[in-house]
């Protein structure tokens, strides 16, 4: 087992430190496997970033495989019980920084891509790759800027499965079928410094705003839907003072972010948002980030195809879920695709001694696979 080719290629990406926005050389390894097959290979660098479009074959549908070879750091080596680039095996894991945040998903898919095109050179539409090593960071330069170039020369994306670790105790437990949207706010709220023996003298605004944070805390957006949980409110910063304790600070920073569903959009919630700083009278300015819409396939070929390839490998059903943060399937969605997530257990990912049984890698393996005959099998002649 521990020879399994997808084994193999996954520890030969965990070995290269590719901290975003580097990619140390995995897209070039992933491309030399995909060129052989027949895969046209387009890098497209933006700034700082590395993206790789793969495609194989001209027609439609256009199934596409989308992931990232950027890691987040992996911090001190000393807490790491094994180097964490250095790929390690134990009692039928392997460990090391982005074993199951993507490195893992990345070999799946081109072993199943190789042995799919093995089988069927002569496959319906054509087979894709859109790798980035931006997923981790900015997310500016990387599939954001390759979807905008695919777009400009119409080049559709009919069918993508991203490889994020979507499984809770083993691969293919649960399929991520959407996502929730993501909008930050940054929120100034401006009063008058002061000596706090003197408070007549001073406008507080931290006294000033904590009504007002309080009301938007317990404010109900929405109540979900059978897809979306409800959009969700969290303050992630909160800054005031200059660090004396006789100065009442002149301004509040207070960041914020909300996680939404599908019966709100952004607009809304920058509207009902500034409606409430404005009922408490507050003098203010904010900021604002769409991180990204949400989106959800429910229903359509791809789910249906990936749902089927989940049983056939583990004998039940996955459960479909829009939980969780954000991911570069925000970016696909909006074209027009169907969209899914399907990798690896995410229990591990970015902490230390990141790791993924073998056994789920090679689930994953032959789930792409059957994916990929359901849906691009050519007719029987």
């Amino acid at each position: 087992m521990s020879q399994h080719p997808t084994l193999s290629l996954a520890r030969e990406l965990i070995a290269r430190p590719s901290i975003t926005p580097e990619d140390a050389g995995c897209q070039q390894l992933l491309g030399e496997r995909l060129s052989a097959l027949g895969f046209t290979l387009e890098t497209m660098v933006f700034e700082d970033t590395t993206n790789l479009w793969a495609r194989r074959g001209t027609a439609e549908p256009v199934f596409c495989f989308a992931g990232h070879t950027d890691v987040v750091p992996p911090g001190p080596e000393k807490d790491w019980h094994t180097p964490p680039f250095t790929p390690t095996d134990k009692d039928g894991v392997l460990y090391g920084r982005g074993a199951a945040d993507m490195k893992g998903s990345l070999a799946a898919m081109v072993v199943a891509v190789e042995r799919f095109v093995q089988n069927n050179p002569e496959h319906k539409g054509s087979i894709a790759f859109l790798i980035t090593s931006d997923e981790e960071g900015p997310f500016i330069n990387g599939t954001t800027r390759v979807v905008d170039t695919l777009e400009a020369r119409n080049e559709k994306i009919n069918w993508c499965i991203v490889g994020e670790p979507s499984s809770t105790d083993y691969c293919g437990d649960m399929i991520k079928n959407g996502r929730r949207g993501s909008l930050t706010g940054d929120l100034t709220i401006y009063g008058i410094q002061g000596h706090v023996a003197y408070p007549h003298l001073a406008k507080n605004p931290v006294h000033k705003a904590a009504p007002a944070l309080a009301a938007l805390a317990s404010e109900v957006w929405d109540t979900g839907n059978h897809a979306f949980p409800a959009t969700t409110f969290q303050i992630s910063n909160l800054h005031a003072g200059t660090g004396a304790g006789n100065v009442i600070p002149g301004e509040l920073s207070v960041q914020f972010n909300l996680r939404y569903s599908t019966e709100s959009t952004a607009e809304g919630l920058m509207e009902r948002i500034s409606a409430i700083l404005q009922r408490f009278d507050l003098n203010f300015d904010i900021q604002w980030t769409l991180n990204g819409r949400p989106f959800l396939t429910d229903g359509g070929h791809l789910l249906a195809a990936t749902t089927a390839a989940v049983e056939k490998v583990i004998g039940q059903a996955p459960t479909l879920s829009t939980a969780g943060g954000t991911s570069d399937g925000r970016f696909i969605a909006p074209t027009g695709a169907e969209v899914i997530e399907l990798g690896p257990v995410n229990k591990t990912i970015h902490k230390v001694n990141e790791c993924v049984s073998h056994q789920d890698l090679i689930h994953l393996t032959d789930m792409y696979e059957y994916t990929l005959e359901h849906l691009l099998c050519p007719l029987p002649k």
